[in-house]
C-alpha cells in the first residue's frame, strides 16, 4: 500500500508538472484558433482521473482551471473575459466573477467524469480489451470540457460572445455548435487515443507497484 501511495503522489506531481509546462509554453497547452484557444491540457487531467481516481483527478482539473484563468489574464485575447474575472467584458470596464464558473467547473468535472466512464466501460466490456474503456473515458473527458465550456459561455456571456463573433442573438448557439463540432470533437478523439495509449501503460505500472509491497 505504501508503494501505491508513493506512486500516486509521484504521478500526480508528474501530471501537474506537465500541465504547468504546457500552460507556460506558448502554443503548446493553449493553441489560438480564431477567438478561442484549442487545448490539450485536459489530457493529463483525464489520464490522471482514470489512474488516480476522482479526488486527485478533481485536483488536477482544478489546477487546469486555474492555469486557464492565469493564461487568459496574462495573455489576453478577444474572449479572455469568459475565462478571467480580471479581464473587462467587451463594452465595459470590469470583468465578471462568472468567468470563474467557465474556467473551473468544466475542468473540475474533467477530472471526475472519465474515472466513472472508465469503470462503467470496464463492466460493460468485461472480458474484452481494456483499451475500449480507456478510449471512451478519454472521449468523455474531452467532450465534458468542450460541451460545458461552450454552453456556459452561451448561458453566461451570450450577448458579449455574439459581439465578438459578429452574430445576432438567434445565431449564437449555432456558432457554439459549430465550435463543438469542429474543435471539440477532434479534441475529444485525440484525448481518447492518448488516454488509451498512455493510461494502459500507467495502470500496469501502478499494479506492479501495488504487488511489490
Amino acid at each position: 500500500m505504501k508503494n501505491k501511495k508513493t506512486f500516486d503522489i509521484v504521478l500526480t506531481a508528474f501530471f501537474l508538472g506537465i500541465m504547468i509546462l504546457m500552460s507556460v509554453v506558448p502554443f503548446l497547452g493553449f493553441i489560438p484558433i480564431g477567438p478561442l484557444n484549442a487545448t490539450i491540457l485536459h489530457v493529463p487531467v483525464i489520464i490522471g482521473s482514470v489512474i488516480l481516481g476522482p479526488r486527485l483527478g478533481a485536483f488536477l482539473g482544478t489546477s487546469f482551471g486555474v492555469m486557464s484563468v492565469i493564461n487568459a489574464t496574462t495573455r489576453p485575447s478577444a474572449l479572455s473575459f469568459v475565462f478571467s474575472p480580471f479581464i473587462p467584458i467587451i463594452g465595459t470596464s470590469h470583468g465578471s466573477w462568472k468567468a470563474l464558473l467557465v474556467a473551473l467547473v468544466p475542468r473540475i468535472l474533467v477530472g471526475i467524469v472519465p474515472y466513472y466512464v472508465y469503470k462503467f466501460g470496464q463492466r460493460f466490456f468485461k472480458g474484452k480489451t481494456n483499451s475500449i474503456a480507456l478510449f471512451l473515458a478519454g472521449i468523455a473527458g474531452g467532450l465534458t470540457n468542450t460541451l460545458l465550456v461552450m454552453n456556459l459561455i452561451y448561458f453566461l456571456f451570450k450577448d458579449s460572445y455574439g459581439q465578438i463573433i459578429k452574430k445576432g442573438a438567434d445565431q449564437v448557439y449555432g456558432a457554439i455548435l459549430a465550435v463543438i463540432a469542429t474543435q471539440g470533437v477532434p479534441e475529444a478523439i485525440v484525448a481518447g487515443i492518448l488516454t488509451a495509449a498512455v493510461a494502459s501503460i500507467l495502470l500496469r505500472l501502478r499494479k506492479q507497484n501495488a504487488l511489490g509491497n
